[in-house]
């Protein structure tokens, strides 16, 4: 198995980035036009990100970036990964988003529509961090001591695991493109 460096997956990261990105931007729009965004959002944002993350691992062996990038993710025998596999990588960043988003969505409802409405975009943000509940903050520090340990755990090890990885047993490896035995469009 070759397995896949840094700079690959980077680069599936921000691929995956730009495949997510209309979601990110309706999520946006949706709460640029009321208090109660956070709320509806909840479970269909939830559910998109299990879709991308979870689904689209199982069924095709990685996100579209990673797919894009030649990559695939894969148990650490080189097999195909299976619901499990594909929940244990999703779970720690799902549950800790998961609980951003709650504490986001119960600071909303501490302001009323006329206060929400007012705010700009970045002062929006920073009041909704203020009225989030106490919890927010630790989480907040948790997530980021788990995105930044994944970098950290992925460049201290030749297989190039992240935290995700070995918590799921899974490993990503660069696949080799299959030949091709006819010209994708006929000649002549």
């Amino acid at each position: 198995m070759s397995y896949a460096g840094f700079w690959r997956r980077f680069g599936a990261f921000w691929l995956d980035f730009i495949v997510y990105l209309p979601v990110i931007i309706f999520s946006v729009w949706l709460m640029s036009k009321t208090q109660a965004a956070l709320t509806i959002w909840l479970l269909p944002g939830a559910a998109i990100g299990v879709w991308f993350s979870v689904y689209l691992v199982k069924r095709y062996g990685g996100t579209p970036g990673k797919l894009i990038m030649g990559l695939r993710i894969v148990r650490v025998d080189g097999s195909t990964i299976g619901y499990k596999e594909a929940i244990l990588r999703y779970l720690p960043l799902f549950a800790l988003a998961l609980l951003m988003s709650i504490a986001y969505m119960l600071g909303s409802w501490r302001l009323s529509d006329v206060e929400y409405m007012s705010l700009a975009w970045n002062e929006r943000q920073g009041r909704l961090a203020e009225l989030a509940p106490s919890w927010y903050r630790p989480a907040y520090v948790l997530e980021q001591i788990w995105i930044w340990s994944e970098f950290v755990v992925m460049m201290t090890n030749k297989k190039r695991r992240a935290l995700h990885d070995f918590l799921a047993g899974t490993v990503v490896v660069k696949v080799k493109a299959a030949p091709a035995t006819e010209p994708a469009f006929p000649r002549g």
